[in-house]
This record gives C-alpha cells, sequence and structure tokens, in this order.
C-alpha cells in the first residue's frame, strides 16, 4: 500500500494533495461547515505535511489549533481578530499576537504518522457535511499530540 511520505495516509485512491483541493473549494464556499472550520483545516493540513509550512515554521497554525481544542471557534476567532489587528496599518509597531502559551514544536523531528489524517476526514473523498466538525476535532487533536511527542 502506498503512504503519503509525511503523513502517513494511504494514497490508494487519491492523494493529499488531491483531497486538500478538494477541501479548500468546499472551504471558500464560505458554508458551513466546511468554510467556518477553514483555517483549522489548512492548520492541520500543514501542520502534518512541513514541508509546506510557511515562513513562521507553524506557529500560527500551531496556535490555531490550540485555541481551537481549547476553546473551539469562539477563541480561534478572537486570534484571528488580534492578528488581522497587528497586521493593520494603524497597529505600526506592535506584532500580531499569533502564538499562544503553547511552545511550538521542534521542527527537526517532524512525526510521520497521524492517527486522523485528511484521508479520515475526507471519508469517501466528498467531506462529507454530517459529522465533518467532529472529524476535522479528531484531526486537530491527532495533529498536535503527534506533534507533542516530538518536543
Amino acid at each position: 500500500m502506498k503512504r503519503c511520505a509525511e503523513c502517513g495516509a494511504s494514497m490508494e485512491s487519491r492523494s493529499c494533495d488531491d483531497l486538500f483541493h478538494v477541501l479548500l473549494a468546499l472551504d471558500h464556499a464560505r458554508q458551513a461547515p466546511w468554510g467556518p472550520l477553514h483555517g483549522i483545516s489548512v492548520s492541520c493540513f500543514l501542520l502534518q505535511h512541513p514541508s509546506r509550512l510557511p515562513a513562521d515554521d507553524g506557529a500560527r497554525a500551531w496556535a490555531l489549533l490550540h485555541a481551537y481544542l481549547e476553546g473551539g471557534l469562539d477563541e480561534v476567532n478572537q486570534l484571528v481578530g488580534q492578528a488581522r489587528r497587528g497586521n493593520s496599518h494603524r497597529a505600526k509597531n506592535t506584532p500580531a499576537r499569533v502564538a499562544r502559551d503553547a511552545e511550538l514544536p521542534r521542527r527537526d523531528a517532524p512525526p510521520s504518522r497521524f492517527s486522523v489524517t485528511i484521508e479520515d476526514v475526507a471519508v469517501d473523498g466528498t467531506f462529507p457535511a454530517e459529522e465533518f466538525a467532529e472529524r476535522v476535532k479528531a484531526w486537530a487533536a491527532a495533529t498536535v499530540d503527534a506533534w507533542s511527542r516530538t518536543m
């Protein structure tokens, strides 16, 4: 069985990239249940595919997952709002707050297997709405758990 080298998902029917593009199309429609969880889904995908992490080494993604698992979407929205205000031209020298009190895991030894991957969230490749939020929460928890073991 062929597996993704970064997250360990089976790649029998579709690659992680293919699934991610399907999910992004659903996210960008901005309809529930996909749209509100866009930041969480992207964070999970990036942290499970660390070769794609942005220049911040995943600090924003890590903070969003911790916020989500600790306080749900309300906490995430508060964190995103703070980051947006920090990025405003009005903020001048005030850095955007992206890292909660969660220590960023080491990048030199990323996990290569996760108990929940994008393949699990996709179910049949279509990311069905039924229980989507529960699958994303399990994905977020599995991502944080695996990375936490590298600390």
